[in-house]
């Protein structure tokens, strides 16, 4: 069995990732957005918007500054794309549609869905009338909303969980987003033509296809590593893996340290070396699996935004810094938009490293995403070891 020194397993993971590209010169357009995008295969969303909008920093990471508006049209306008559960909230090329269907198709529960249906039954089927009829529209333009719910996760209202059950689903889709509120409409009126008559795939084949690209988006993982790129259970995966090494399209490693089987995409490229830097969204798919990015960089990292602050030890919105390859130090970033300052909370250094070398490249990436943010300033609050060599 091929064996991968630890180096070599990282430097595979970056190449697959982007992180081994040069960053454009010049303008940056779809061109660029489309690249990482189909490099990545889904770009995660989230609501928490204490530094960036999840969805700008990873074609930061890769890309450097760019026009942020262009983006938020690119993906959310040009039809090239959709959004829906992959890893998470995604946004997903749009050729991937039918890789989904088994999801949506797929039986569910959810307690407030089966109540809602048990004391109201045909609520559902009116929600969905009206999206059809008057959509795109948001949880506040329903005919009975209803009210926030304060017992449930994030006070969703009666309305605000139908509209979410029908998107699981696929009866509606994602039109928009207004201030990151999501816009409904019908399936039929939002993804286009070819992506909705293209034949569904079964659940099995569904899998297969999204694991093979899991792997060639991480160039090496684990089995456990592949299932948790796009949410598949470990159960569903493993006979998926087995059949692809049989066949040739995964190719079973021994990567030093691992302690587990680890697979290979075939067509995984290898670099010499890495150069250059880059500041890590929390939600960046590097970093998704925080199992594989401790095997890969001994780098132990959770985020810390659900864990009351007298507990937290880095901070709320903590971002790797990657240097060179290598994971050398983490940031707590807050963006004071009213001040148009952007105020590092803390920074933290790995252990072993320059602290001076890193230090300076940390704050030019610093500079470079503050001027990117609009943000006129710095604030560098003394907090960790590395803050006094920024």
């Amino acid at each position: 069995m091929r064996s991968l020194s630890i180096d070599q397993a990282r430097r595979y993971a970056l190449a697959a990732q982007g992180f081994t590209d040069q960053r454009p010169s010049g303008r940056i357009d779809v061109r660029h957005f489309r690249r990482v995008l189909h490099r990545v295969g889904l770009v995660q969303l989230d609501s928490v918007n204490v530094f960036s909008r999840a969805h700008y920093m990873p074609f930061f990471s890769r890309l450097g500054a760019y026009e942020r508006a262009a983006l938020d049209r690119w993906l959310w306008r040009s039809g090239e794309q959709f959004e829906y559960w992959g890893h998470e909230a995604s946004l997903i090329p749009i050729d991937q549609y039918p890789l989904w269907r088994w999801r949506m198709e797929a039986p569910w529960s959810w307690n407030r869905v089966e109540r809602i249906k048990k004391e109201d039954p045909g609520y559902l089927s009116r929600v969905l009338d009206q999206v059809r009829a008057d959509g795109p529209l948001q949880t506040r333009d329903l005919e009975s909303p209803g009210q926030r719910d304060a017992n449930s996760m994030w006070g969703w209202s009666k309305g605000k969980v139908a509209l979410e059950a029908l998107f699981h689903q696929g009866d509606i889709t994602v039109f928009d987003r207004v201030n990151f509120v999501r816009l409904y409409g019908a399936t039929e009126d939002v993804i286009r033509d070819s992506a909705l008559s293209a034949a569904g795939l079964s659940r099995e084949e569904g899998q297969r296809q999204l694991v093979e690209m899991a792997s060639r988006s991480m160039g090496v993982a684990s089995l456990a590593d592949l299932a948790d790129y796009h949410r598949i259970r470990v159960p569903d995966a493993r006979p998926l893996v087995e059949e692809m090494v049989q066949e040739g399209r995964l190719i079973e490693v021994e990567v030093e340290g691992w302690g587990t089987q680890a697979f290979l995409h075939p067509d995984a490229r290898l670099p010499r070396e890495v150069d250059g830097r880059a500041l890590l969204s929390p939600f960046d798919s590097l970093v998704w699996c925080r199992p594989r990015v401790d095997r890969l960089w001994d780098f132990h990292y959770r985020i810390e935004i659900y864990v009351p602050e007298a507990k937290r030890v880095h901070g709320y919105y903590v971002l790797p810094f990657l240097l060179d390859g290598e994971l050398v130090a983490r940031v707590d970033l807050k963006t004071d938009r009213a001040r148009e300052v952007l105020r590092v909370k803390g920074a933290w250094a790995e252990d072993g490293v320059d602290r001076v070398r890193v230090g300076r490249e940390l704050r030019a990436e610093l500079d470079s995403v503050a001027l990117w943010l609009g943000m006129e300033d710095l604030e560098i609050v003394d907090n960790g070891d590395l803050t006094s060599f920024l």
